[in-house]
């Protein structure tokens, strides 16, 4: 019988081989794969609630304990990130749908797999599952904020808050609502606690299976409009060649060991795609097409770049005998 770890270990080529099937059974077979359209918030939400359940929200404390992480953390994904993001977005047209796009998935950092890539690239993975609520609280509250400073009037035009705040309740807030609630009855009672064991095998399965919708129900929509898409492929793979390096940078200036060095080019590397991704759908035809299309890429370019993040980072940007504390 398979175990949970056994899955969790392999769930990096899990994805992989979700990726390749939906990209082909979303361009061989497109009548059948724009009918996923009506699956993708529901896989989410359950995605969503699986992930959340996951989250130390209650270690909230221990997480800020170990404050110059945090404070590497912070600068990394809120001042390094978005000035690299706003200098790699010169390079786009004025398309707006393109710079939406862009901007909802580099924006935001990954609070889900990021967790599993750090593992897999032998940095501390334990550090960024304690930091995630905080991200997750940052990134939710700081969105919003750059989105006005980087396209101001225009992307207020475009958002709607009504669609935006659906989403935003139905997969964000419900799941998360229901995820402290079955945290605080695990602390409470055997069985809440027997139930929360069992919502760990949520994430893996429902990750795939969301991969699979989105990708499958979106990848025409990347196909038809590759002219523009194109546009956005060099951007991505320049954002996860430069992104180490600003973080190795920022390591040495905190003085992080090298396993929390690590940790945080994951977290500058990796990206919220599938969190933002309900919020690009929520916008206005036919911006929301582009806009989706636009963050389905950075997922498949990431995945890409995270294989080559898990082997080069440990071996070569940062090595033990680098150990960035002792220098």
């Amino acid at each position: 019988m398979i175990s949970r770890e056994q899955i969790e270990k392999n769930q990096v080529w899990i994805y992989a081989t979700t990726l390749i099937l939906a990209a082909g059974i979303g361009l061989l077979l497109p009548q059948f794969s724009a009918k996923l359209d009506h699956l993708i918030s529901f896989v989410l939400a359950a995605l969503m609630f699986g992930m959340f359940t996951q989250i130390p929200f209650f270690r909230l404390k221990e997480a800020l304990a170990n404050r110059h992480f945090i404070y590497a953390l912070l600068v990394m994904n809120y001042i390094a990130v978005p000035v690299l993001v706003w200098g790699l977005t010169r390079f786009i047209s004025g398309d707006v749908s393109l710079l939406l796009g862009v901007f909802l998935v580099l924006l935001a950092p990954c609070i889900d797999y990021v967790i599993i890539f750090t593992y897999l690239g032998r940095g501390d993975e334990k550090l960024i599952l304690i930091s995630t609520p905080l991200l997750f609280v940052t990134q939710m509250i700081l969105l919003p904020i750059y989105l006005w400073i980087f396209m101001g009037g225009q992307a207020m035009e475009i958002v709607s808050v009504g669609p935006f705040f659906e989403a935003f309740l139905g997969l964000i807030v419900v799941p998360l609502v229901l995820a402290l609630l079955t945290q605080w009855w695990a602390k409470h009672q055997s069985r809440g606690e027997r139930f929360l064991d069992a919502t760990a095998w949520i994430p893996v399965p429902f990750m795939a299976l969301a991969l699979f919708v989105i990708v499958a129900s979106q990848i025409s929509k990347v196909y038809t409009s590759l002219e523009l898409i194109v546009q956005v492929i060099p951007i991505y793979i320049a954002y996860m060649a430069i992104t180490p390096f600003i973080a190795r940078i920022i390591s040495r200036i905190f003085r992080l060991e090298t396993g929390a060095g690590r940790a945080l080019v994951f977290s500058g590397g990796t990206r919220n795609s599938l969190v933002v991704l309900p919020f690009a759908l929520a916008l206005p035809d036919p911006i929301n097409g582009l806009a989706s299309a636009v963050i389905v890429t950075q997922t498949i370019v990431e995945l890409v770049g995270e294989l080559i993040y898990i082997r080069l980072v440990p071996k070569v940007l940062l090595r033990e005998k680098d150990s960035i504390s002792a220098k």
